[in-house]
């Protein structure tokens, strides 16, 4: 057998009606490259199995400054070793009628050099044209005509009234939902990233939006939390964020007492480490000045944590809202009022059932 060639612009498209029978088939997707450029993007559901480990790349790369001929012997033989470890263990597993999809940085001898062998060993095998590259360069082109595809329905709201709640809650009654702070990892404020969560790469967190989007059907409404341009390190495509603020908004509300009572459940890690709160809380000296940061501080110390809650959030949180939301968000001005009775379970599972269709 000889492995197929398959272009970047064909596996971003979704499987058309007549070949959902493929579903039934399993397919892997093999990114051979090294570890660390795994780490940074790779094709959604990718495994890693690289022909050559970090160590072994430099290595190879630099000997081939020095004497080609024998970098690539020696490459050769690393690859041979790490391709027969692989057979030796994931490979093992794999069935004859599994779909394999190969790739490497460009679509050269790393990916095919697997593909030969799965190839040979009887696995139907592709190799992905132009390699992790191809594939960035298609996706970038491709997200604006993606985005579009939906109609999106933005669901705005002080911070503290629960709108990735709702969201979760729209997700169990069977709504179609986009969560790009769980993309993203990352809450959206200046507390947003939680204790030992890592954000993705900025590529990541674009295939993963990509992957996202692909499971949902253009023709039912997407629900997506009103955001700013960053969510944390990482930044909402174009195409994205200029489709969501041109889109119709609901407007969540709560009171000033269940708001708090929300913040104090969704960021409990820092009342249990209050230093690190004191850390963040000290970045935003410049824009409050020492007085408000340093009565903000007091209240900490003195785990005053209701009484802090609410002044950082009359103080910092809803006048930025304000500020932002009319701006970003012009539908807001005729957006549906959603006013929470509570902030348990129920009352946000009692209005997206208000939503439904």
């Amino acid at each position: 057998m000889t492995p197929a060639i398959v272009s970047a612009e064909s596996i971003l498209q979704p499987i058309p009606p007549a070949s959902k029978a493929l579903k039934a088939q399993r397919l892997i997707i093999v990114d051979v490259r090294s570890p660390s450029e795994f780490a940074i993007d790779h094709l959604p559901n990718a495994i890693n199995l690289p022909v050559l480990d970090d160590q072994q790349r430099h290595e190879v790369g630099t000997l081939y400054a020095e004497n080609a001929f024998e970098a690539k012997k020696l490459g050769a033989a690393l690859v041979s070793n790490n391709i027969a470890k692989h057979l030796q263990g994931p490979i093992r597993s794999w069935q004859r009628d599994d779909r394999v999809l190969v790739y490497c940085w460009r679509g050269g001898q790393r990916s095919r050099s697997l593909a030969h062998v799965l190839a040979q060993v009887g696995l139907p095998v592709q190799v992905l044209e132009g390699g992790y590259r191809a594939y960035r360069t298609a996706l970038v082109k491709g997200l604006p005509e993606l985005v579009a595809r939906f109609r999106w329905r933005v669901i705005c709201g002080m911070t503290g009234c629960g709108k990735t709640r709702l969201l979760r809650a729209l997700t169990v009654q069977g709504s179609q939902v986009l969560d790009l702070e769980a993309l993203a990892r990352h809450k959206g404020s200046l507390l947003g990233l939680g204790p030992g969560d890592e954000q993705p790469s900025q590529k990541l967190f674009e295939s993963q939006l990509w992957n996202t989007l692909q499971t949902l059907n253009p023709t039912l409404p997407v629900y997506v939390e009103s955001e700013s341009r960053k969510i944390g390190q990482v930044q909402i495509p174009e195409a994205l964020i200029l489709a969501m603020r041109a889109s119709e908004c609901l407007d969540l509300r709560a009171n000033q007492s269940h708001r708090v009572q929300l913040l104090l459940e969704e960021y409990g890690h820092f009342l249990d480490n209050p230093q690190e709160l004191v850390i963040q809380l000290k970045k935003l000296t410049t824009r409050h000045g020492h007085e408000r940061v340093n009565a903000w501080l007091k209240k900490v110390e003195n785990q005053e944590w209701d009484d802090f809650v609410d002044a950082i959030l009359t103080e910092h949180y809803d006048p930025s809202y304000i500020n932002s939301i009319e701006r970003n968000f012009p539908g807001i001005k005729n957006a549906r009022v959603l006013n929470l009775t509570g902030i348990t379970e129920k009352d946000y599972e009692l209005l997206a059932a208000s939503l439904s269709g």
